[in-house]
């Protein structure tokens, strides 16, 4: 902090002993010279890809700034919006990263480090409600206790770009619930509308679900005050959560999105590829729900049927 001391030793240690850099830099007397200072001292950054991270985001901060003409209350503003939106922030409501996701951080990310160019199945965010704390369920096993939305079933096989099928293959699935909740908003004790499970020797999966709904992200915060700044909406399309994992294959993290739904183009956190748009399917056999597990069998249900496919290593 500006005019502070460090007040813990360990930090206090690293940092005795130290002089100043071996080079002089001229004192302010313009813009220019503020990033010129900046950039030769963050240019001493030992580690090249950091030097390399940490040049590229001083040059296009202080372009910012400058092309911007920022004043000082936008930027006493700023730096109240940044405090706040850490302050709000929890392990169960990463709010500094929902603030990147609607800027489509995340999504450019993504896209960046996973680009289209075999019939694998592509990737898409992870979302802030993924947890290790899951159920594991059998093939056919329903993820979702009864009452939680409409039923859904779930079929398909992982197989590698060469259409063979893998075995043993872990699949992660969670969703919300037809409120548009997930179970961790509720601080549920028990993993609901979420479980875990492996392909059988021909990489086949099947479990019964519901059908997805979409959903408002969190807007009570800061990130509420941005969407409303900029006219937009702060929904997300109905989607199933998938994390397909095999020894050997790159592990994809994924979503599934039920056509039809009016939020499909305008995603507020700009995450659904075309190729993960799915078609439902409606059955309305009582016979066949019933040996599938359903326990009212004459609701019917929706088929989602999809392949998965993943690169090798």
């Amino acid at each position: 902090m500006p005019g502070g001391t460090s007040s813990t030793p360990q930090y206090e240690a690293l940092y005795n002993g130290l002089e100043p850099p071996p080079f002089k830099m001229p004192f302010i007397d313009s813009p220019d010279v503020v990033t010129s200072n900046t950039l030769r001292l963050v240019g001493e950054t030992p580690d090249a890809r950091k030097r390399l991270l940490f040049t590229s985001l001083t040059r296009h901060i202080h372009e910012f700034v400058t092309e911007n003409k920022l004043t000082v209350q936008e930027w006493r503003d700023a730096v109240a919006f940044l405090n706040r939106t850490g302050n709000m922030s929890t392990p169960d409501r990463p709010e500094m990263e929902l603030v990147l996701d609607i800027f489509g951080v995340e999504a450019l990310v993504d896209a960046v480090n996973s680009p289209p160019g075999d019939n694998a199945t592509e990737s898409t965010l992870l979302g802030p409600f993924y947890t290790h704390n899951t159920q594991d369920v059998s093939h056919g096993d329903s993820i979702a206790s009864e009452g939680k939305g409409e039923y859904m079933y779930v079929e398909g096989r992982v197989l590698d770009t060469e259409g063979k099928p893998i075995s043993n293959a872990l699949i992660d699935t969670w969703e919300t619930d037809d409120t548009g909740h997930y179970d961790l908003q509720y601080a549920a004790e028990v993993p609901d509308c979420r479980g875990r499970l492996f392909t059988d020797n021909e990489g086949k999966f099947n479990f019964r679900a519901i059908v997805p709904v979409a959903y408002p992200v969190l807007a009570d915060g800061p990130v509420g005050d941005l969407l409303l700044a900029m006219n937009r909406h702060n929904m997300r399309p109905a989607h199933l959560h998938l994390i397909v994992d095999a020894l050997g294959y790159e592990k994809v993290m994924t979503q599934f999105y039920p056509s039809g739904d009016k939020w499909l183009d305008s995603d507020s956190v700009f995450a659904v590829k075309k190729s993960l748009i799915v078609d439902l399917e409606t059955v309305n056999d009582s016979e066949r729900a019933k040996a599938l597990g359903f326990k009212n069998p004459d609701k019917g249900f929706k088929l989602l049927k999809r392949d998965i496919v993943l690169r090798r290593k």
